[in-house]
């Protein structure tokens, strides 16, 4: 085991296997955006989508631009996080590999978005 005392805030242990618990504070901070993430993915995908038709509740228009926004940015952040953590604090924990997840999807969507005319 190694002690990490320079980015996690604190001395703590932090584990060389990729099966343990995040041991840093900034793997804590990848695996809680990457909760976030999911839960708005899933919130999104069987409560929004079903009823997608605007013309039902005009409330949507303003709510749901706002809510995707949030979501992606929650997304790219537990990857920029997640890669911090891996990079910088050692942390080999498989949530926090989990966490680069969604930043790549938000990546690769992004680049789509803004490289592909449509």
């Amino acid at each position: 085991m190694k002690t990490n005392t320079g980015w996690s805030g604190r001395g703590q242990s932090v584990g060389r296997h990729i099966l343990s618990w995040p041991a840093t504070r900034v793997g804590w901070w990848a695996f809680g955006l990457f909760s976030i993430f999911v839960v708005m993915w899933l919130i999104n995908t069987f409560v929004f989508m079903p009823t997608a038709s605007v013309d039902e509740a005009p409330w949507r228009q303003i709510i749901l631009p706002f809510y995707g926004i949030f979501m992606m940015l929650s997304g790219l952040s537990a990857g920029v996080v997640g890669l911090l953590g891996v990079i910088r604090a050692h942390e080999r924990s498989w949530l926090v590999w989990l966490a680069l997840l969604p930043g790549a999807f938000v990546l690769f969507f992004l680049l789509g978005e803004f490289l592909i005319p449509h």
